[in-house]
C-alpha cells in the first residue's frame, strides 16, 4: 500500500516571491524595483563588495546606502552582528547580493527588522521556535551564483557553531519581496562554487520531486528544473556559456519554488548536520557526495516496502529524464548522477574530516531534521548508517 493518500496528492498550496523578474541583464532594473521601497537601502553581500559598489553607482543622491559583508556561510552570531547594524541603519529595504549565505542573513536580518528578539528566539530545533508574528522588512534578494532557490524560499538556513548544526527560521512572511535573477551575475563564479551550487540547485529539485509532500505543481515545475541541470557539466567546463548559465539559474530558481512549497529528504537532511559538524565541507560537494546512494537506498527501500509509493515511479522517470532516453530507469539515474560526480571530481565525504566513528551522531542529528522528514520513505538506523557509510 502506498504511504499516501491520492486525496492528498490534490490538497496543496503554493507560495512565493511577490514579484520574479528573470533574465540576462535585469540586473539593471534594480536601482527602479528599489525606488518603490523607499531611499535607505541596507545591502548585505560576500566579502566582495563589487555588486553593491556597482549598485551604488546605479543609485541617485538621495539614497543612503550600508553595506553588511557575510564572510562565508551565516551563523547566529553573524546575523546577530548584522541585525545591530541594521538596526542602528533602520533601511527602508534589505538587499541581499550573493549567494546562498548573505540571502539567508539579509532574509533573517529582514525578518527580525520587524520582530523583537534575537535568532535563537526563532530558530527550529536548537532555538525557542517562537512564531514569527510579522511580515519582514521589504526584503530583495539578487542571487550571483545558481544553488539555493534561496532568492525564492521561505526560510534562512543558519549555522550554530554552538549546536554544531545549520537549522532554519521560517515563515511564509519571510518570503522576499523580489526575486532578481540575472544569469550574466554568476558568470564571474569559480569552477568551485558553479560545481558546489549546482549539484546543490540539483539536489533541490530531484529531492522535491520524490519527496512525501509534492504536488502537481511542484512536479511541473521539478521536471523543468531537472533538463536544466544537464546543462552544469557545460557551465563548469565553459564559464562563459550564457545558455548553460541560464539553464542553471533556471534550476536553482525552480529547486527553491519546488522545495518552500513541498519537502527535500535524506541528502539534505544529512546535508544540515554534516555542514554544522564540517563547517569548511561546501554544502552542494556534501549533496552531490551523499545523493547517488541516497537514490539507491530509497528505490530498494521503497521496492521492498512500499512498491506502489508514486515516488519509485518517478525515480524511474528521473532516469529517463537525465539520460534523455526513453527507456532508462532509476539505476540508469544512479549511473549518470555518479558521471557527473566523477567529471566534477567531487571528493568523498571523509576529504573534509567526515570519519567512520563520527556516523552514529550524524544519525540522531540527521533523524531529527525537517528536510528528513520528506524523504519519501522512513528510512531505518541502518540503512542510514550505511548511506554515510558509502560516502566516507
Amino acid at each position: 500500500m502506498s504511504t499516501r493518500e491520492p486525496v492528498s496528492y490534490f490538497s496543496f498550496e503554493f507560495s512565493t516571491a511577490t514579484r520574479i523578474v528573470f533574465g540576462r541583464g535585469k540586473f539593471k532594473q534594480l536601482p527602479q524595483i528599489l525606488s518603490e521601497f523607499g531611499t535607505k537601502i541596507f545591502i548585505v553581500t560576500g566579502k566582495r563588495h563589487d555588486l553593491a559598489n556597482q549598485l551604488k553607482g546605479l543609485l541617485n543622491e538621495k539614497n543612503q546606502v550600508e553595506i553588511f559583508s557575510v564572510v562565508g556561510e551565516p551563523t547566529t552570531e553573524i546575523t546577530t552582528e548584522g541585525l545591530v547594524a541594521a538596526r542602528k541603519f533602520s533601511p527602508d529595504v534589505v538587499v541581499a547580493l550573493g549567494g546562498g549565505s548573505p540571502i539567508d542573513c539579509g532574509k533573517a536580518i529582514a525578518m527580525l527588522l520587524t520582530n523583537e528578539g534575537e535568532p535563537l528566539d526563532y530558530l527550529e530545533v536548537i532555538g525557542k521556535g517562537k512564531k514569527i508574528s510579522h511580515r519582514s522588512k521589504p526584503f530583495i534578494a539578487v542571487p550571483t551564483t545558481s544553488g539555493t532557490g534561496a532568492e525564492v524560499t521561505k526560510n534562512s538556513v543558519l549555522r550554530s557553531d554552538t549546536h554544531a548544526v545549520k537549522v532554519s527560521l521560517r515563515a511564509t512572511t519571510m518570503l522576499p519581496d523580489v526575486a532578481l535573477v540575472d544569469p550574466e551575475l554568476t558568470i564571474s563564479a569559480p569552477r568551485s562554487v558553479t560545481v558546489s551550487t549546482g549539484l546543490d540547485a540539483f539536489t533541490q529539485c530531484l529531492e522535491s520531486f520524490v519527496c512525501n509532500l509534492s504536488n502537481p505543481l511542484t512536479d511541473t515545475i521539478c521536471r523543468e528544473g531537472l533538463k536544466r541541470a544537464r546543462s552544469l557539466q557545460r557551465a563548469c567546463e565553459h564559464p562563459t556559456d550564457l545558455d548553460a548559465r541560464e539553464d542553471m539559474a533556471i534550476c536553482s530558481l525552480f529547486g527553491g519554488l519546488a522545495l518552500a512549497n513541498s519537502k527535500l529528504g535524506a541528502v539534505h537532511g544529512f546535508a544540515g548536520p554534516l555542514g554544522g559538524k564540517y563547517p569548511d565541507a561546501p554544502h552542494g560537494a556534501v549533496c552531490a557526495a551523499l545523493l547517488p546512494h541516497v537514490i539507491e537506498i530509497n528505490v530498494k527501500a521503497l521496492k521492498d516496502r512500499d512498491p506502489n509509493n508514486i515516488a519509485l515511479k518517478k525515480y524511474h522517470e528521473l532516469g529517463k529524464i537525465l539520460t534523455e532516453d526513453p527507456s532508462a530507469d532509476a539505476a540508469a539515474a544512479v549511473k549518470w548522477v555518479k558521471d557527473l560526480c566523477a567529471a566534477l571530481t567531487v571528493p568523498k565525504l571523509s576529504t573534509y574530516g567526515v570519519a567512520a566513528d563520527h556516523i552514529p551522531e550524524l544519525v540522531d542529528k540527521s533523524a531529527v531534521s525537517s528536510s528528513m522528514k520528506g524523504n519519501p520513505i522512513e528510512l531505518t538506523k541502518a540503512e542510514l548508517t550505511h548511506l554515510l557509510e558509502l560516502a566516507l
